[in-house]
């Protein structure tokens, strides 16, 4: 029910179900992760945190509570930090980020943090060898003002794809998206 109500943005009920699935088993991690996606979209991140670890004490190796610690974190502005424990989550899971029409919440951060996640993501998807991956984190992050197409072609994190075709687009249709009209 708790999820049903979350999905409904009626948060309250939604608390008020994973509260009580707590009391019938408080070490469920599943329940311990929903509630915290409550509070993140409160923006009550420090509470989320506090209850996404107490999900990774029970179940540690879980890359869905860790992908959304390190979003939790990334949030809070602890960019590195957090792409520490995205790249556990990866680490445990190539593919926790990948759309699998599981139900989502609403990200509750603002478009700056969603770039710095998407700028992040793009990294660990090019470090994973995951081109199409880092170039789709990447635009998002170019479109959501994170960083910039210079920055971006002169980073050594993303040397591998300097000649790629695809990556040399991106750049190139973000510098000119970008570029002061004439007038």
């Amino acid at each position: 029910m708790g999820i049903a109500y979350q999905m409904m943005f009626n948060l309250t009920d939604a608390t008020r179900c994973y509260k009580e699935s707590l009391k019938i088993d408080s070490r469920n991690s599943q329940v311990l992760n929903n509630l915290a996606t409550v509070y993140d979209s409160l923006k009550s991140f420090a509470t989320a945190e506090r209850l996404y670890r107490k999900s990774l004490k029970i179940q540690s190796q879980s890359a869905l509570v860790l992908k959304n610690l390190g979003t939790n974190l990334m949030a809070q502005r602890k960019y590195n930090r957090g792409w520490e424990v995205y790249k556990q989550a990866l680490a445990i899971d190539p593919q926790i980020f990948e759309d699998r029409n599981f139900p989502r919440v609403q990200n509750p951060a603002s478009v700056q943090e969603r770039g710095a996640m998407n700028y992040y993501m793009a990294l660990g998807c090019v470090r994973a060898g995951q081109i199409d991956c880092a170039l789709q984190y990447l635009r998002m992050a170019l479109n959501e003002g994170f960083t910039n197409p210079k920055k971006v072609a002169t980073d050594v994190a993303f040397a591998s794809l300097r000649e790629n075709p695809d990556f040399k687009q991106l750049l190139a249709s973000q510098s000119a998206s970008k570029a002061p009209v004439a007038r």
